[in-house]
């Protein structure tokens, strides 16, 4: 069988941490900011871990083995 490849959009987008937990970035950061508050576009700015529920999902786009 041919190796399995990762898919593009999903490396750019997803990075996994040291212990298999899957990092994104916010959504709704990058136009209308005007109407959002300061606090609020702080906030989005940082990355986040993708819920439990979606992570096995993202893992095997990127070709992270299963456990």
């Amino acid at each position: 069988m041919p190796k399995m490849k990762t898919h593009s959009g999903a490396k750019k987008r997803f990075k996994l941490t040291a212990k298999g937990k899957v990092k994104a970035r916010h959504a709704f950061t990058s136009h209308i900011l005007e109407k959002k508050s300061p606090k609020k576009k702080r906030h989005l700015g940082k990355s986040f871990v993708v819920s439990d529920h979606d992570a096995p999902r993202v893992k095997v786009l990127l070709g992270a083995k299963k456990k």
